[in-house]
Formats: C-alpha cells, sequence, structure tokens
C-alpha cells in the first residue's frame, strides 16, 4: 500500500526551525539541549529559548503518557454522543469536566461529540456509561465500545522532517538511555517514591532525575534509578502534546470501522503504519477498528477513505467523525487550539486512588 503524505500547508504560527524542534523531540522527547541543538545545527540557548517561548505560550508541552495498568482499572471506552440540536458544544464541555474523560471533541458526521474514558474504579464503568454520560444536560443519546487493545499510540505519530542522519542520533540517545542498568521496580501497582516519581514524569516527561531528588527529597541515586526505572518499564512513555493544526494538519477524523472478524487485527496493524495515524485500537462492538487520524487537508483525508481502506481486506464500512474542536486530550484541556492554563495531565481522582492500590 502507498500512502499520500504530501500537501499544502495551512498558515500555522510556528516557523521552520519551531517544527524541527517539535519533530526532534517527538523522537527523543527527554533529550538534551546540548543534544538537539546538534541534530537541529543551532545553539542550545537558541534550542532552550526556542521550546521555553512554546511552552509560555501554551502550543506545547512534554508530559509522560502513563500506561492504561497505571491510568485507571480496565481499559478505556471510545463513547459516540448525539446531542441535542445545537448543544453539541455545550455537552462536550460537560464532559470535559469528567475525571475520567481522557479525550473529548466536539465532531460532525457520525457522532456530535466524541470522547474516550477510563475510570480510575472498574466498579465506575457502568455509572459513568449508563447514567452519567446519557444523563448529561443535552445528551440525546450515547453509545459506547470498550477498547480491547491499542496498535498506535499517539506518542508514536512522528512529524515527517528530520533527515535520517538526524534521526540516527536522536535513535543513539534512546538506545543508550534505554541499556542503563537500574534496580529492578517493585512488583505490581507502583506505590510509594515509584508512584510519586510518576505523577512527576507525567506532569513533565522532561524533568530529570536530579529534579526529582529535589522535588520529592530523596537521594539522587534513588531519583534515578527510579526515573529509569518507570521510564523502561513503560509505566510512562514521555510524548510531546501539541495540536495538530499547529503542525500543519487542518483535518483530523475518527474513522471507525466494521471489519470482518479474521481481519481484525490485520486491519489494526496496517493502519497503525499509516502516515495519519495517531491512535488505532481494536474494539468490543460494531466498529471493530477506531482510527484517528489527521491529515494536511481534504484530499488528503479522501485518499485515505478511497484509496487506502479500498486496499484493505476485510473492511466492510466506516464511519468518520470530523473532529471541529478538541477540548480535552490525555487529560489536558484545551482552549482555542492551545493547552489550557489551567489542569494537569492526570486526572487527580486517579492519582488518590491509586495509593490505595
Amino acid at each position: 500500500m502507498e500512502y499520500v503524505t504530501d500537501g499544502p500547508h495551512d498558515e500555522i504560527p510556528l516557523d521552520e526551525d519551531d517544527l524541527d524542534l517539535v519533530a526532534a523531540l517527538q523522537h527523543a522527547p527527554r533529550a538534551p539541549l546540548s543534544l538537539l541543538a546538534e541534530v537541529l545545527g543551532l545553539s542550545a540557548s537558541t534550542v532552550g529559548r526556542r521550546l521555553t517561548r512554546l511552552e509560555s505560550d501554551r502550543l506545547l508541552r512534554v508530559i509522560g503518557q502513563l500506561d492504561w495498568s497505571v491510568s485507571g482499572e480496565g481499559n478505556p471506552w471510545h463513547v459516540w454522543v448525539t446531542a441535542e440540536p445545537g448543544r453539541a458544544p455545550e455537552v462536550a464541555r460537560r464532559l470535559a469536566e469528567l475525571p475520567e474523560a481522557t479525550l473529548v471533541a466536539v465532531t460532525a458526521g457520525q457522532a456530535d461529540v466524541y470522547c474516550s474514558v477510563q475510570p480510575a474504579r472498574r466498579a465506575r464503568t457502568r455509572e459513568l456509561l449508563t447514567r452519567t454520560i446519557p444523563a448529561t444536560p443535552g445528551v440525546r443519546s450515547a453509545r459506547s465500545e470498550l477498547v480491547l487493545g491499542a496498535t498506535a499510540k499517539s506518542d508514536t505519530w512522528r512529524l515527517p522532517r528530520l533527515t535520517e542522519d538526524q534521526r540516527q542520533l536522536l535513535a543513539k540517545h534512546l538506545l543508550s538511555a534505554a541499556e542503563e542498568p537500574t534496580a529492578p521496580g517493585t512488583p505490581g501497582p507502583p506505590g510509594g517514591d515509584e508512584l510519586r516519581t510518576l505523577r512527576l514524569l507525567a506532569a513533565d516527561g522532561r524533568i530529570t532525575a536530579a529534579q526529582v531528588s529535589r522535588e520529592l527529597g530523596i537521594g539522587s541515586s534513588t531519583a534515578y534509578r527510579t526515573t529509569q526505572s518507570l521510564l523502561q518499564r513503560g509505566l510512562v512513555r514521555p510524548r510531546v502534546e501539541i495540536e495538530p493544526g499547529l503542525l500543519g494538519y487542518a483535518l483530523e477524523a475518527v474513522v471507525a470501522l466494521t471489519v470482518s472478524p479474521g481481519a481484525i487485527q490485520r486491519v489494526a496493524e496496517a493502519l497503525a503504519r499509516h502516515p495519519s495515524a495517531r491512535y488505532v485500537s481494536t474494539t468490543a462492538g460494531n466498529f471493530c477498528v477506531v482510527h484517528q487520524g489527521v491529515f494536511r487537508d481534504e484530499d488528503g483525508l479522501a485518499a485515505f477513505l478511497t484509496q487506502d481502506l479500498a486496499e484493505l481486506p476485510g473492511v466492510i464500512s466506516f464511519d468518520v467523525s470530523v473532529v471541529l474542536e478538541a477540548l480535552r486530550r490525555h487529560w489536558l484541556n484545551r482552549e482555542d487550539g492551545r493547552l489550557a492554563a489551567e489542569g494537569s495531565p492526570t486526572a487527580g481522582s486517579k492519582e488518590d486512588t491509586q495509593e490505595d492500590t
């Protein structure tokens, strides 16, 4: 399958060096400024100023994407909401206030509002899906599907700007960090210093072991071992949070596919390799596979729907929800395409209850 990746760029508030910096951070979110400077051919001070500006303007933030095993009990759920006429924005705002909501967007097409939720406690799931969401003022109906697994997550999507040499430099840093020996983590859910370090990494994916040591009042060696253990075990994965529209991807769509049973995994894996894929999951419901993708423009989406999907054996039908406005992603609220001034990358209720596990 040959994918189309080129297309016109919309006017965006980031210049070419900003976009290169975003691309480098997507490949290596924790890379030191000195390495980023070497890769980009800039001075470390220039890279530092640019990163600080992007963060202070609320355009970009490096966070830690928590593994589902520590962000809640059980897997997330996709929820498609039909709102009463004219009330979709209001419904989306109300749903974005739920601590369980990881993603909320106003959409056009198959649903008026699309969201993803993950309860901190499995016992909360029934109440959330059968009462809380359906009873939200303005909701006409809601349909939910359990996520069985993800073949692509947002931290794997890359802005295609770097050369092979640049990617190799960043890959060496990642390999070096992964090979550093660490003390084994505590079996079971993280607690104590691990849990407190996990919270810091979730809020700031670039936080150093020295900063963790100062924040938590623990020894530098303990902070280093704990940080490395959490990262290497995959309990937290640093990622760049930035709206796709700022990167020239003006169109975002949630494509829910009905697939023949024998082809579900093959279709999901093929879609995960598509350059548009920000999140691809298999689900238990009418829609076997859900593809959340970003596109330069309508032509890019049209090529995906009419050409790329047509070449995938097993695809029976699909429904499309085009994102009009994202109000929340990965527990981070949005305001007019920027990160909200307040909020946390993880829901407080999850952090509080995890201490009891």
